[in-house]
């Protein structure tokens, strides 16, 4: 049974409601490189990226306290920094920080390789083990990012050389923070996490964006866009992801990965006028094929929940 095959079976096991919030949850999260392509060169990296995360998290702490819903701050507030810089901080301050050199399309697909990493990281701290097809997996994804990095639509300079590992480098730390999470949080209620270690993160990383230039306009458009990346991109798609955890379960909700690389690249297309090239395709094809291959068995065959 093919790639395309098991895909169409996992979707048509899924509610209507369900596979709605799926693909709308991949649409946000692939148009979040969008805004941050739009915001970093006008108020910069740092700015963009603690504003992203500073309002999301206030946003969402504000809807749990409305709904009475604890936080468990004093118990757990440790756990908070940690997934804070690690889930939000670090990725976002180097996804901004590409988008000012690379097209959204590189981010949105690169971002792709996370579970990669994941299952890297798997083998080292949970012992997990690295079978063939896994193997084969990581190897189809790298070759996907170097047939990017080297073929793509863009001359290869340092800032963009230095871009593209950024992006990988936040991919990476998403890996690290499922293995966290796992190894050591994984009692902690996820709504609650995700808007305390955003709000801390965003709390720790204000005097920093503070020490850096001010002397930006904020026009209407702009403000759009940062209260579009952060209320749309970092709370409301926070709540549909735990919502489809609820659901349908962790391990098909994670199949959002697929789908954000195809979203990613239309909306760069559509709203930057960035190009699509058969290489970017290609390449886009073999991560999405590798991560698919390292996360299939936890993905695809768990049909449990």
């Amino acid at each position: 049974m093919g790639l395309s095959t098991k895909c169409m079976i996992q979707i048509y096991i899924m509610r209507t409601q369900d596979l709605i919030r799926l693909i709308t949850l991949a649409a946000i999260w692939g148009s979040s490189f969008i805004f941050m392509r739009i915001l970093a060169p006008a108020i910069g990296a740092i700015w963009t990226a603690d504003l992203r995360i500073f309002i999301g998290g206030l946003v969402l702490i504000i809807y749990l306290l409305v709904l009475k819903k604890g936080l468990a701050f004093t118990a757990n507030w440790k756990h908070y920094l940690v997934v804070g810089f690690l889930h939000s901080g670090i990725p976002f301050l180097l996804y901004s920080f590409a988008a000012l050199h690379i097209p959204a399309s590189y981010s949105v697909i690169l971002n792709a390789t996370a579970p990669i990493f994941g299952a890297i990281f798997s083998v080292i701290w949970l012992g997990e083990l690295l079978t063939k097809k896994v193997a084969f997996g990581l190897f189809t994804g790298i070759t996907g990012v170097a047939l990017m990095s080297f073929k793509g639509p863009i001359a290869l300079s340092s800032d963009v050389l230095l871009s593209m590992l950024a992006c990988i480098g936040a991919a990476i730390c998403y890996g690290l923070t499922g293995i966290y999470i796992k190894k050591f949080a994984f009692a902690v209620d996820k709504t609650a996490l995700a808007g305390c270690s955003q709000l801390l993160a965003g709390s720790a990383l204000l005097p920093v964006a503070f020490s850096t230039s001010t002397n930006f306009n904020l026009t209407g458009l702009i403000v759009f866009n940062i209260l579009a990346l952060a209320i749309m991109c970092s709370s409301i798609a926070y709540l549909l992801y735990y919502r489809l955890i609820v659901d349908i379960g962790p391990t098909k909700a994670l199949t959002v990965t697929f789908l954000m690389p195809v979203f990613g690249v239309m909306w760069g297309h559509l709203f930057l006028g960035e190009l699509i090239t058969l290489s970017m395709i290609v390449g886009m094809l073999l991560i999405v094929s590798g991560t698919y291959l390292v996360g299939k068995n936890k993905i695809l065959l768990d049909t449990s929940n």
